[in-house]
Parts: structure tokens; C-alpha cells; sequence
């Protein structure tokens, strides 16, 4: 459970924040090396703030080269901030030395046009130039990106690039006591929201107008960053769950289910989904279906332990041509399935029939993520649930706490 709250005090020892920026350095310097790179280039968002501790403004995200970062050999991050924000970053971010803040040189995805390679040859060449003054110019660099402008520019100048989200991927995967820490919190507000669900909805509502009412809840928490999708759907749309909201006028009696699909707190994120039954009582065999699901969810999590696999787990779920007919697992992507929670939406462990069963990962103390499960009739009516886990040393710990042993009723 969360031990503290969720600002910094004087009289108690939170989350040390400190501790959370040196220790995910340290991680990623770590599987760095041990991929035998001698620089990491971190374009994606996530990356860069594990290596930085920056925040990356809304405007900027899912654009890789508006502002990226560095780890090379054994200097302190790099950051290549956007435009003149980086007089912004001297001041927030003492933590990087002032000489390690540079300006980007960006050419937004292509769209500079014929200047792109212009840009990407003095972003090539900056790269470089860093490498050098760290000592590892002769050595691979890791990127966790590449375009076709790259690409071109890495083989005229003689770049060894080599793959760097892997070792990213492996350095997100394992959370220190801090992290986990932040997990809670996460865990605690998705059932704040949960709560707040109850004492909204009514039948009449629109599904968008649920999803602003519980958007505006969770902006209203100190350190909220981001509420980038809140999945309200009812009656029809949660069975095939088209993981969206609509305009949809919620009937009495009809089965929603929502999912606080990605909030973001302090840069970490969530997955919660809880179903409900608003304006009336679910029929027996929507119980039928959801306490299945709920079968399905609960064994799976049994299966959660240090030593385990993914494999483990998927095999507790039933194929998708035993449940629903379908002809390949590809058909039912994400309706049985688990993901890792950090920085990033999907951390390591991805946990799906699709993959898990040849392509088995080790479950490691210190992993965070989500297991979700779901059940319906085509096209009627539907039910997902979803649990946030944390893999400790005292054992696989369930951190959202919102009652999930039946359809939740709202009258």
C-alpha cells in the first residue's frame, strides 16, 4: 500500500527523488555497457527523462529529435533541449552540469523538407563530437530511434549504430524502491478515480462526458503531468472493446467499463480497468461472463513470482480460438494480456499469448505492470478488468484496490 502522500515534506522520508534520478542513471549506464556501447542516443520521451529527469512538454511528445539525450561512456548526461528552453533546463535541472545542456538541431519528422538532412548532418556531427569528449568514439552508439535521414547520415559519417532500445527496455524494466514507491501513488489516484465514477455517472450521460468529468478529477492532482486517454464505453461499445468513448448516450441497465488507460504522475503511468452496471442490475449472464474473466485475471496473477516467465502466465489463458473462435491469437490482441508500467505505457513484460508462449521473459523483483482480462457478447455488452502489480521482495503485490469480485452497481 502507499505509505505516504504525494508531496515532498521535511518531517518524513518520501519518495527520495534524488535517489530515484541516480539510480536510474546507474541503470542505464549499466546495460549500456553490458551491450557493448559506448554511448546511448535516446530520442523516445521515456528514455529521456530516465536519463535526465527532464519533462518533455506536451507539444513536443512523439516527436523524436525535437530534444534528445545522451549517456556516453562514463560522463554525466547530455541533453539536447528544444530551441532556448534550455536556459530553462539551467535553471530547473542542476543536476546536469551546464556544459552537458545543448540546443537540438531538429528537423521534425521529415518536415523541414530538403533541410532535413542539412539538420541531421549537424545533429550527426554533434553526436560525434560528444562521443569524442567522452573517450568512445571508436565504440557503438545505441539509439533507440532511427529514420531514413539517419540512416543516410550514420553511413556517410561513419557511425556504428547499433540497437539501444534493448538495453533501455531492460534498464526501465526494474524499478528501485523509489519507482515502486511512485507505482503506489499511480495505483492510489486510479482508484480515487474509480471511486469518483460511482458518484458521477448517471444513465442519460454521454460517455465523453464522463470521460471530462474524471479527466478534470485527475488534473486536480499535485504532480499530474498528463491524462493522455481515459476509456469510458457502454453497452455495445465494450464488446468487441473498441478501447475508445464516444458520444454515446449511457442506457439504464447497460454494462461500462472504464480504464485509467494512461495517467501520468511524475512521469509514471497507469492501466486500471473496472466494470459497471449503471441504472440497474446486471443480468446472470453478464455475471456469468464477468466472474470468468475474473478466473481468467486471478490466475494469472497466481502465476506472478520471481523465477517465472511470461509464458507462466499467458498459459493460465485460454487460446482465442477456444473462447471466441477466432483463427489466430493476432485476432484477439490485447483482450487477454499484460504490459509493463514505468515511464513508458508499455515497459517490459509484455504478457500475451501472440508472443509469450516461444518468446518467454523472466519476471524479475522490481517489475511493474498490468494484467487484464475481458469477456463479452458480440456486439451487446461486454466486461474488462485490470489489475496494477508490483513484484517485491516480499512477493507479487496487487496495488489497486478498488473492489474488482463482481460488476460494480450504480444506481
Amino acid at each position: 500500500m502507499v505509505s505516504f502522500g504525494t508531496v515532498g515534506t521535511d518531517w518524513q522520508e518520501r519518495i527520495d527523488w534524488a535517489r530515484l534520478r541516480q539510480y536510474r542513471i546507474e541503470r542505464a549506464r549499466e546495460r549500456m555497457k553490458a551491450h557493448g556501447l559506448g554511448a546511448m542516443l535516446c530520442m523516445y520521451d521515456e528514455n529521456i527523462r530516465y536519463i535526465t529527469a527532464t519533462l518533455t512538454p506536451g507539444w513536443c511528445r512523439l516527436k523524436p529529435g525535437l530534444r534528445y539525450a545522451m549517456l556516453a561512456g562514463d560522463s554525466a548526461p547530455i541533453l539536447f533541449e528544444q530551441g532556448d528552453i534550455g536556459f530553462q533546463i539551467e535553471r530547473h535541472v542542476p543536476w546536469i552540469p551546464k556544459e552537458n545542456i545543448h540546443y537540438s538541431y531538429a528537423w521534425v519528422k521529415g518536415a523541414a523538407g530538403p533541410a532535413s538532412r542539412q539538420q541531421v548532418r549537424k545533429f550527426t556531427r554533434s553526436i560525434k563530437e560528444e562521443m569524442r569528449k567522452a573517450g568512445v568514439a571508436d565504440m557503438p552508439l545505441g539509439t533507440d530511434f532511427i529514420d531514413v535521414n539517419m540512416l543516410a547520415e550514420f553511413q556517410e559519417q561513419a557511425i556504428n549504430w547499433q540497437d539501444g532500445m534493448t538495453a533501455m527496455m531492460e534498464a526501465r524494466a526494474i524499478k528501485n524502491r523509489d519507482e515502486q514507491e511512485v507505482m503506489r501513488v499511480v495505483a492510489a489516484i486510479c482508484d480515487a478515480a474509480h471511486v469518483e465514477l460511482t458518484h458521477f455517472v448517471r444513465p442519460g450521460m454521454t460517455e465523453n462526458q464522463v470521460t471530462a468529468h474524471i479527466m478534470g478529477f485527475l488534473y486536480a492532482f499535485p504532480g499530474m503531468e498528463d491524462v493522455e486517454d481515459v476509456i469510458v464505453s457502454s453497452g455495445p461499445n465494450t464488446w468487441p472493446n473498441w478501447r475508445t468513448f464516444s458520444d454515446r448516450i449511457i442506457r439504464p441497465g447497460d454494462i461500462l467499463f472504464m480504464d485509467m488507460a494512461s495517467i501520468t504522475w511524475n512521469g509514471y503511468k497507469s492501466c486500471m480497468y473496472r466494470t459497471y452496471c449503471v441504472g440497474g442490475k446486471p443480468s446472470q449472464a453478464q455475471k456469468d461472463v464477468y466472474a470468468q474473466a475474473l478466473e481468467w485475471l486471478n490466475a494469472s496473477i497466481d502465476a506472478v513470482k520471481v523465477g517465472a516467465t511470461t509464458r507462466d502466465i499467458a498459459s493460465r489463458w485460454p487460446s482465442a480460438k477456444e473462447v471466441w473462435g477466432y483463427e489466430e491469437e493476432d485476432q484477439a490482441a490485447a483482450n487477454l494480456w499484460g504490459h509493463g508500467l514505468g515511464l513508458a505505457q508499455y515497459d517490459l513484460p509484455v504478457v500475451s499469448r501472440i508472443y509469450s508462449l516461444d518468446y518467454p521473459i523472466e519476471i524479475q523483483e522490481g517489475m511493474s505492470f498490468a494484467l487484464e482480462t475481458q469477456h463479452g457478447k458480440m456486439l451487446q455488452w461486454g466486461v474488462r478488468l485490470e489489475q496494477m502489480l508490483l513484484v517485491t521482495e516480499r512477493g507479487t503485490e496487487v496495488t489497486t484496490l478498488f473492489p474488482i469480485d463482481e460488476i460494480t452497481i450504480v444506481a
